[in-house]
């Protein structure tokens, strides 16, 4: 009886297996045989990986050359023995040293802000007198503020840690050196570290967010058209009494609404983001980061929400372009997937060096990439670089105008019906 009962049981579990097999298979050769998801699938994780590699290792190589430039100017008030020595140290290890004569506090941070030194070092009167005799001394290491790439960082932490091995050549803790931060020509009571770190944090957030926001928009755009052929009910729009440029109007302005939602959503979640992470990191410090131009502003805020919209409805309309040579919504969401490289692309970069530290053709290249040019946006609540932010939102305007012109030939032709066709008369001698 149990035997019999066993041969039951086990002749059940064949009958599932076999059943199950052959939809696995079905589902597999369905899968397989559009080629569209079959090269997503292959090539998007193909390339997005050894990008990501590809801007790590460029972004080292960029903060490596970057801690190789390294100067520094110094404000001499002291003229003693102990500050030649520290000047001569600094250039044996490779720094620039860039001595101003000025004694005006005032006209050092100008100058240094208009120039491309890494730090400010200032050396008060008897700080030579103090250490030889071992009195309290001090000087003051000023870091200079300018994009908050990690370049910036690294030369900042250079310097610092320049001056505390000079430290040790001398007597033991022979004197502090108080480490704060110059920021658009100020300066301001923050250690570098904290600083750059403030930073760090936004600017990989950022891309991220900017990113997914507009993939999600493209995906969007491309479903939309192809659900109406997908659906059968593409033919019967273009049939009704409606100019055709009108249809594409009103799909983009759909999507667009929606989009804006997005955009605004994200520009208010990026400014509770930028409020928890500043006051969590560098609130102590009792600094007023709206006085210094790192809180972000109405200003900001209306060149990140143009930037972003603007950038939306390029996305957009390049999607709905893509999408009329989509069969169905699955090959549509395909074919957006290949566009995913020129989020991605900028993105990886974006996370971990600043865009203009780049090489000149590396960079050009990027900021041909019209979304690049959001995600630099983001940066302009901390650096307040309004004017490049304007040229990027003018860039991508202009793209997305020639965009939206070639949706319009292909809505205003009959390429919107006959591009599936065509490609299916491909498939079908291809499988011949």
């Amino acid at each position: 009886m149990m035997l019999l009962t066993s041969k039951r049981f086990l002749r059940r579990w064949l009958v599932l297996f076999k059943g199950l097999g052959n939809v696995i298979m079905k589902e597999v050769k369905e899968l397989m045989r559009d080629p569209k998801i079959l090269l997503g699938m292959i090539l998007v994780p193909a390339l997005m990986f050894p990008i990501m590699g590809f801007a790590i290792q460029i972004s080292m190589k960029t903060v490596e050359e970057s801690v190789k430039n390294i100067s520094v100017v110094v404000m001499d008030l002291d003229k003693g023995n102990v500050t030649d020595s520290l000047k001569g140290f600094l250039k044996i290890q490779n720094v620039t040293v860039d001595e101003i004569a000025t004694t005006n506090f005032d006209e050092a941070l100008e100058y240094v802000q208009e120039s491309n030194a890494t730090a400010l070092i200032v050396i008060p009167r008897g700080f030579s007198d103090n250490v030889t005799n071992h009195l309290e001394a001090e000087l003051e290491v000023y870091a200079v503020f300018r994009s908050g790439g990690m370049a910036e960082s690294a030369s900042s932490s250079v310097v610092n840690a320049l001056v505390e091995i000079f430290k040790r050549f001398l007597a033991p803790d022979p004197f502090v050196a108080h480490q704060e931060s110059i920021v658009k020509g100020k300066a301001v009571p923050i250690e570098p570290s904290a600083l750059f770190g403030a930073m760090m944090s936004q600017f990989i957030g950022m891309p991220m967010g900017v990113m997914i926001l507009l993939l999600l928009a493209m995906q969007l755009a491309a479903t939309s058209v192809a659900m109406e052929k997908e659906e059968k009910t593409l033919e019967t729009l273009l049939t009704l009494p409606i100019d055709r440029f009108t249809i594409l109007v009103g799909k983009l302005t759909g999507s667009v609404i929606v989009a804006l939602v997005g955009a605004v959503a994200f520009v208010v979640g990026f400014s509770f983001m930028g409020a928890s992470t500043f006051g969590a990191q560098i609130g102590a410090t009792a600094v007023d980061l709206a006085a210094i131009g790192l809180a972000p502003t109405i200003t900001t805020y209306l060149i990140l929400g143009t930037s972003l919209f603007v950038s939306l409805v390029s996305a957009l309309a390049l999607a709905v372009a893509i999408s009329v040579f989509a069969e169905d919504v699955r090959g549509a969401q395909a074919l957006v997937s290949y566009l995913t490289m020129l989020l991605v692309f900028p993105m990886m970069f974006m996370m971990f060096t600043d865009v203009y530290a780049l090489p000149f053709p590396l960079m050009v290249v990027l900021l041909a990439i019209p979304f690049t040019h959001p995600m630099l946006a983001a940066r302009v609540a901390f650096t307040g670089d309004y004017f490049m932010a304007v040229i990027g939102i003018v860039y991508v305007a202009i793209f997305t105008v020639v965009v939206l012109y070639i949706a319009a030939k292909l809505f205003g032709t009959e390429k919107i019906l006959t591009a599936r066709l065509k490609f299916r008369r491909f498939r079908l001698r291809k499988s011949k």
